[in-house]
């Protein structure tokens, strides 16, 4: 039946958490393309049996007619679907620049195709761009702080770390008293986490 690779890659996008990627579906995404391809060929195939019968194409109503419409028809439907997917994918990544970072984890890296890992690049080197021009760290404080300073956890060892003006060792399950600034890029990697009381 037409459309159903398609129509799967989007149930796919429906079932997943917001915010969260599933490892793009090369396999659905190709046969997709495959079956665009065919519909297109049995499509310009149509037409020119339309043609070859001196036939007018605007105002013809016969079997050919109607099959070239399914088969345009089709076509389209399988090209929204994956835009949709592609999309919505686009902007998942790019919010994850700003969730954790210029660099993804590799969990993450591993359910990326290349044409995606190329995009989160070029976005990651935007926002760099873009912040650099402006002299603005834009990535710290997305939400806007209490205090200025907070009570951190060291989640993994970290090691020997120059903050500001002075040199602090960040050793696993250490607790220290960092500037938001200062914390916040090793929080969005995962790498210490704010100590609550």
């Amino acid at each position: 039946m037409y459309g159903r690779r398609a129509s799967q890659l989007l149930r796919e996008l429906a079932c997943s958490e917001t915010g969260q990627l599933t490892a793009f579906n090369s396999d659905a995404f190709d046969q997709v393309i495959k079956e665009c391809n065919e519909h297109n060929l049995q499509l310009q195939s149509l037409i020119r049996k339309i043609e070859d019968e001196n036939l007018d194409i605007q105002t013809t109503r016969n079997e050919d007619h109607f099959g070239a419409v399914i088969h345009h028809l089709s076509l389209i439907r399988n090209k929204r679907c994956l835009m949709a997917y592609m999309y919505n994918r686009a902007e998942t990544i790019q919010s994850l620049r700003w969730k954790v970072g210029p660099v993804l984890p590799q969990e993450i890296q591993e359910k990326l195709n290349y044409s995606e890992e190329e995009c989160f690049k070029n976005h990651s080197a935007a926002i760099q761009s873009y912040m650099s021009e402006l002299d603005l760290d834009l990535t710290v404080d997305m939400v806007p702080p209490k205090d200025p300073y907070i009570r951190v956890r060291v989640l993994d060892d970290i090691g020997e770390v120059c903050l500001g003006d002075h040199s602090i060792s960040l050793t696993k399950h250490s607790l220290h008293f960092l500037r938001r600034t200062d914390a916040e890029p090793f929080i969005s990697q995962g790498m210490m986490e704010e100590f609550l009381e």
